[in-house]
């Protein structure tokens, strides 16, 4: 039966048209448990998504690296099961179960077979309520991170990173690396895996999306069973802060080629007004492919890079506009100048109407293709839901990208986007660069 599984998730994708106007019900378990449903009964398959707000921001005070450590041995066993029986049980069950966490959000997915959803969810929940936390386990797992750490310390990506989140956000959770440090890590305990998995996997911050074979009735019970016994509050989030780069390029020496610049200033919430403004502004500046300025004037125009791009970072606590550029050493001073100089068009002279029209083409084109499965969908309906999203976004988000002015847009660009205050990191070898103040 497990070799099925793959082919017959692939079918459910195939079965279900690419459209963004779902269906989706809210459903209220006896528990007080909240989640949306989208009922798909044509397959007998269900994709459940579970995050619970906080994430890595919550580690505590010197145990930076506990949460992403802990949430990658929730499955290393759990009950009376080690983690080989464990990873067993889930193979005889043909279920899916992932466990990732952000800076924000610690989130677990399970794919299963309604033939075998009773078995799968009570093995699901052994994992969140009765996890093990062997020793040998933590200590395998934290071999693992440490590699990670250790790579990504020589990643030019991961090095400018590092330094743009330090700079923004100091001693902020969002100033150091959610994996912790070599030492951060090695010095944690089994107690400290306890402690992250109560402040982070409690009843009072958990967002829940189903699509599949199943009714509300059938959610409600087994969504109780699963998340019934978990604490009813988790540890305090953290307090929001508005990131303090300044104007300035920051240089960060490193032996190889080619420069990797990472550069950005503040962004814009999603809950603001101007929010669908700013996204069309972003697509046409450096998120829309090889159709955004940036890529025309970098990359095709000038031949300084193989791709640049900008993106709003909205994330629970700060919001950023960022972007990431790639050029040799001996070129990434130009490209870095062009950048700067197109930022500055885009504030002073705002876009075309030709301009918007064709960004509004392309993300309301794209947009239901992203609803492609029951997996993908139940990730977007969880997601609505921790952004604070009405329950009929998807039938309406193209409404409302259609809806922005040629002039909201030039306004957001005037009001936000501040070529003074760009700051980049450059990790390389670049001719005729020096960090500033």
């Amino acid at each position: 039966m497990i070799r099925f599984v793959l082919p017959l998730i692939l079918a459910l994708a195939a079965a279900l048209p690419a459209r963004a106007e779902v269906k989706i019900q809210e459903v209220t378990t006896p528990g007080g448990l909240k989640a949306w449903l989208v009922e798909e009964h044509s397959i007998p398959f269900t994709a459940l998504e579970i995050w619970f707000r906080g994430g890595t921001s919550l580690d505590r005070p010197g145990k930076r690296g506990a949460v992403n450590l802990m949430t990658a041995t929730l499955e290393e066993g759990a009950g009376d099961m080690d983690a080989l029986a464990f990873t067993r049980a889930k193979e005889m069950l043909a279920t899916d179960f992932d466990y990732d966490v952000s800076d924000d959000t610690l989130t677990v997915s399970a794919k299963f077979l309604t033939e075998n959803r009773d078995k799968a969810v009570a093995l699901l929940r052994e994992s969140l309520v009765n996890t093990r936390f062997d020793q040998e386990a933590i200590d395998r797992v934290r071999g693992q991170v440490i590699s990670i750490i250790r790579s990504d310390e020589k990643d030019p990506n991961d090095m400018a990173g590092r330094a743009l989140s330090e700079q923004a956000f100091g001693d902020h959770p969002y100033g150091t690396v959610s994996n912790g440090t070599e030492e951060s890590v090695n010095a944690l305990t089994r107690d400290d895996m306890l402690t992250a998995r109560d402040d982070t996997i409690a009843r009072d911050r958990v967002y829940i999306g189903a699509v599949g074979d199943i009714t509300p009735e059938d959610l409600a019970t087994l969504l109780d069973d699963l998340l019934g016994d978990l604490p009813e509050t988790g540890a305090p989030l953290p307090e929001d802060i508005e990131p303090a780069l300044t104007g300035g390029i920051t240089v960060i020496p490193y032996n190889t080629p080619q420069s990797v610049a990472l550069f950005g200033h503040a962004g814009v919430s999603m809950d603001s007004d101007d929010f669908f403004p700013a996204y069309l502004l972003n697509t046409i500046l450096g998120g829309g492919g090889f159709e955004s300025r940036l890529m025309h004037e970098v990359r095709e125009k000038r031949g300084l890079t193989y791709g640049i791009g900008s993106y709003l970072v909205d994330k629970d606590h700060a919001d950023l506009w960022l972007g990431q550029v790639q050029s040799a050493n001996n070129r990434i001073a130009e490209a870095i100048e062009v950048t700067k100089q197109q930022w500055a068009e885009a504030a002073e002279k705002g876009v075309t109407e030709e301009e918007l029209a064709a960004a509004k083409k392309y993300l309301t084109g794209a947009y239901p293709l992203r609803f492609d499965g029951n997996g993908p969908i139940a990730n977007i309906i969880t997601g609505m839901q921790i952004q604070g999203m009405p329950i009929d976004y998807p039938a309406t988000r193209n409404d409302k990208v259609n809806a922005v002015t040629l002039e909201q847009v030039n306004d957001v660009a005037r009001r936000y986007l501040k070529p003074d205050n760009l700051r980049f990191v450059v990790v390389g070898q670049p001719d005729g660069l020096s960090s500033t103040n």
